[in-house]
């Protein structure tokens, strides 16, 4: 069997979000079939992204959204195709209301009009609850760092089912 691809895009400039998809990816390295793409926003492997099933995008939150890396990186990316692609997203913050939920819709609304597939695995897989993606706090990072881990795996698994 052929392995399913999946990238991860990123932006991090403390290095905090960095480390969230550190874990995300061996998250997904754990599932059988899965080889994994992780790229900063400014040097993806447009290659790589399009055998990627699944892309997945992190961000930090600045002012209660999604960084403006991202969002530029989905304005200029007309020539990708990700219609059809299985899409996540996760996010990083300083603050408990700091917009994390509003960075992660950003990007939903983003892989939406992209044609993508939306995936989380939201509460039906059971704790812990994901919903739109899992969210780490700084000074808490290490906390979370099973979820980060858990929704990398949700992640392969559904891509193998999928793809």
């Amino acid at each position: 069997m052929e392995n399913k691809k999946v990238s991860i895009i990123y932006y991090s400039k403390m290095g905090n979000t960095k480390k969230m998809v550190d874990i995300i990816a061996n998250g997904l390295r754990s599932v059988k079939d899965i080889e994994v793409g992780v790229f900063s926003v400014d040097s993806v492997d447009e290659d790589f992204l399009r055998e990627s099933k699944t892309v997945i995008f992190g961000t930090p939150t600045y002012y209660g959204n999604t960084c403006w890396q991202i969002k530029k990186w989905f304005d200029e990316s007309k020539n990708i195709s990700l219609e059809g692609k299985l899409g996540a997203t996760f996010a990083t913050c300083d603050y408990v209301q700091g917009g994390a939920s509003t960075a992660m819709l950003t990007i939903i609304n983003h892989m939406m009009v992209k044609g993508m597939l939306v995936y989380s695995g939201g509460s039906a897989l059971g704790q812990p609850f994901l919903h739109f993606g899992p969210v780490a706090l700084k000074g808490r990072m290490e906390e979370v760092r099973e979820e980060f881990f858990i929704y990398g795996r949700r992640i392969g698994n559904k891509t193998v089912e999928l793809f």
